[in-house]
């Protein structure tokens, strides 16, 4: 079955959703790495003026370099929190600084608020006009970084329903990277895929084990298999291994490999950034 952004109890059309939201079934999508925002360990005092610019600057170098749309992250904010610890002041900045790159760039943004912050996410995309949000453990559960995370679907799912907010889509990781996984390993990795779709999610996302590091492309085909839904990749994405990932999934999320010296915290290159995506065969 299929159903219209803005209805409830059915599946929305999946087959469409990268060309619903970005105009094309091939898609390249920049992560914008935030700088640590006020309430973080890291944050020293910096202007929020400052920390909004650079994000601004880092989504127009992606934008500008041929990138489908960029996805804002607080990565900045080391270590994340659990969902339930992350103040409002998170929601508050993250929402300014996607209102401003969707205001001035134009084209679709996505959210992630880490770690696992389903609810922030969507209430920072409803405020700021995203289109979908990233949720790195929509189903089932695992140990984190930041300890035990659970799925956050069925809470998701139901504030989504309270804001109205139905038409923001959500793309959900696959046995995420950045954690332990035997909770679960009684279960094959493709019927963790499967609980995905079950759970309403629009698309899927494969990783690594760690930011910058790439996935087995045989294990990408299998996730792929499993979720019959648009499938990106999202670690570990390079101008090496980017045509053989796209010949499998339908999108890939890049950060690292595009960044000044290829170090996820410094920013975004434009070189770097025009030269992968003029070597790209989409």
């Amino acid at each position: 079955m299929t159903r219209s952004p803005n209805s409830i109890g059915s599946k929305q059309d999946a087959g469409d959703v990268l060309q619903s939201i970005f105009g094309r079934k091939k898609v390249v999508i920049g992560v914008v790495h935030l700088a640590p925002l006020p309430g973080a360990p890291r944050y020293d005092g910096e202007a929020v003026e400052a920390i909004y610019q650079r994000g601004l600057d880092d989504a127009k170098a992606y934008l500008d370099g041929g990138c489908d749309g960029v996805i804002v992250e607080n990565h900045g904010d080391v270590p994340f929190a659990k969902p339930d610890d992350i103040g409002p002041e998170t929601s508050a900045y993250m929402s300014v600084v996607s209102d401003r790159i969707r205001r001035e760039l134009g084209r679709p943004i996505g959210i992630n608020v880490l770690a696992n912050a389903s609810i922030p996410a969507l209430s920072i995309a409803s405020a700021s006009g995203a289109s979908f949000v990233r949720v790195n453990q929509w189903a089932n559960a695992y140990v984190a970084n930041e300890g035990f995370i659970e799925g956050e679907a069925a809470r998701a799912m139901r504030f989504r329903a309270r804001l109205r907010a139905n038409g923001i889509r959500i793309f959900a990781d696959a046995h995420v990277k950045h954690g332990a996984h035997a909770i679960v390993g009684d279960r094959p990795v493709e019927e963790q895929v499967k609980d995905l779709v079950f759970f309403d999610a629009d698309a899927v996302i494969a990783t690594g084990q760690r930011t910058g590091h790439a996935a087995d492309l045989g294990y990408i085909r299998m996730i792929k298999g499993a979720a019959g839904l648009p499938t990106l990749v999202g670690s570990g994405v390079t101008p090496e291994n980017a045509n053989d990932i796209l010949d499998i999934v339908d999108g890939v999320i890049v950060a690292s490999s595009l960044k000044h010296d290829g170090v996820w915290w410094n920013q975004v290159d434009r070189l770097r950034v025009k030269a992968f995506i003029s070597g790209l065969k989409r």
